[in-house]
């Protein structure tokens, strides 16, 4: 009889994930109560033949090492993969997926969220009632700023863009976007963007929404010399990576008017967040929800899932993002 598969699941996700998993796998889920500490992770990956990790476990070569030569899948539960050294992978013999498109709605929604919060001042407002402080109607009481007819910039444009690009239409917005690689006349025609260049796009922009993954090049791709482009009036929201926004030089900028705010759902140093951003009324901040939906996270979990039982089974999974891993 064969041996059942052995598979390691970093932290709780939805039922409907782990019961894929358990139908024809030996699965282990965490119950440490936070992100696994490194030398646990360490024990607890020996002799796995998958895992399932999450986004904030870093998985680089002497976790895989650890896992031993019976590791033939890294089944991500997202769908950036930065937290994985997938060279490393490849040159194992290990195969990555992570669980992309399905997450694009969500997320999408959630940009959009932070983009109408901060410019109608909703959750400073909010507090302010909260506390007590509302007196009556005033003229001039949280004057916030108009999305209808404005200008967002996108900066990158896949999936989770272009779904900020439609839901900008029903706003009226002119809609600007830059990426390293332009889309055609036929794709910007339908979803009614304009390329620009960063530097313009920052110049014109009322609303900068990130989208870019973090890579190399990417980490603190909007520092000073980015924000300081900005108008005096825009604000930033990102939901794509933290370290993508250097955030001591995003609080200076904050704190000394550069912009006039910002919707932060993911951070440099997660969980941790600059402590000025903190106290700042001109920040909404949230942690880390842009896929936070029932629906969302329970598809996430059974494409992770079903990722990683297809790679145990000796079939190619839907969403391998290292496909030279095959030729080896």
């Amino acid at each position: 009889m064969m041996k059942q598969k052995n598979v390691f699941v970093t932290r709780r996700i939805p039922e409907e994930g782990i019961g894929i998993l358990q139908r024809s796998c030996q699965v282990e889920v965490s119950d440490y109560d936070g992100v696994l500490p490194r030398e646990i992770l360490l024990h607890k990956v020996a002799g796995r033949d998958g895992i399932l990790p999450l986004l904030t476990d870093t998985i680089d070569s002497e976790i895989m090492d650890a896992a031993g030569n019976s590791l033939k899948i890294i089944a991500n539960y997202a769908v950036g993969y930065n937290n994985i050294d997938v060279y490393a992978a490849t040159q194992r013999g290990i195969m990555v997926t992570n669980t992309p498109g399905v997450l694009t709605e969500t997320t999408a929604d959630l940009a959009w969220a932070l983009l109408m919060c901060c410019s109608r001042r909703i959750n400073e407002s909010e507090r302010y009632l909260r506390t007590g402080k509302f007196r009556g109607w005033e003229p001039l009481l949280f004057l916030g700023t108009d999305v209808h007819g404005a200008t967002l910039g996108l900066v990158g444009f896949g999936r989770i863009a272009k779904a900020m690009a439609r839901r900008a239409s029903g706003f009226d917005m002119r809609v600007r976007y830059y990426d390293m690689n332009r889309v055609g006349q036929e794709e910007e025609e339908k979803y009614h963007v304009e390329y620009q260049s960063l530097g313009a796009l920052l110049r014109e922009s009322d609303f900068v929404s990130l989208h870019i993954p973090l890579t190399k090049e990417t980490h603190h791709f909007i520092g000073e010399k980015e924000l300081k482009q900005m108008k005096k009036e825009a604000y930033l929201i990102n939901t794509a990576r933290g370290p993508i926004v250097d955030e001591k030089v995003l609080v200076r900028a904050l704190q000394e008017g550069w912009i006039r705010g910002a919707g932060l759902d993911v951070f440099e140093q997660e969980p941790a967040v600059e402590a000025d951003l903190l106290r700042m009324e001109n920040v909404v901040v949230v942690p880390h929800i842009g896929s936070a939906s029932y629906a969302t996270r329970t598809k996430m979990a059974t494409m992770a899932a079903e990722n990683l039982i297809k790679a145990l089974e000796g079939t190619i999974p839907p969403n391998l993002v290292n496909p030279e891993v095959l030729k080896r």
